[in-house]
């Protein structure tokens, strides 16, 4: 398996829609509780300042993604903020690592000069290990910050690099 990084296409949106959905329903991990459709993904998807997917050049096949977009406005929109999805059969192979290191470089090419996480979830062990090997700073703890899909709220972790 080759994985690529590139930007995505519209041919791409079904794929990025189920992945997405994917950690949506997973219920642990993104904010979010609506699914995309095919309308709201690519309208989704096209806001964005940019938006990333892994492709295995070998089979074509999309098996992850990401979106970049600013953290907020004016004075501080040189933060940007970022969410990875890799889809549920291609976790553990180290994707979501190739993801975030192309994001950093998009990031800083779209004029950015910090990559900001506001809400990862505490028991987001493997993302939170990713994130600290890459040299993310973990800016504290926000008890009960995020509502899991099963009714309890869980800490979460802000993380920020300088890019």
């Amino acid at each position: 398996m080759k994985i690529q990084i590139r930007a995505y296409r519209e041919t791409d949106l079904k794929t990025m829609n189920r992945i997405w959905n994917e950690v949506v329903e997973d219920g642990a991990a993104f904010p979010q509780t609506e699914l995309l459709d095919k309308s709201s993904g690519a309208a989704f998807f096209a806001e964005q300042t940019y938006c990333g997917v892994a492709e295995d050049t070998e089979s074509g096949q999309v098996l992850g993604l990401y979106i970049l977009h600013p953290n907020n406005v004016g004075r501080c929109g040189h933060i940007c903020n970022a969410s990875y999805a890799v889809s549920r059969e291609a976790r553990g192979l180290h994707i979501g690592e190739k993801l975030v290191l192309d994001c950093l470089v998009q990031g800083k090419a779209h004029g950015f000069r910090i990559l900001q996480f506001n809400a990862v979830v505490r028991t987001n062990i493997h993302a939170r290990h990713l994130y600290e090997r890459l040299g993310f700073i973990q800016l504290g703890v926000i008890p009960g910050g995020f509502l899991m899909k099963d009714g309890h709220y869980e800490d979460i972790c802000p993380y920020y690099r300088e890019l």
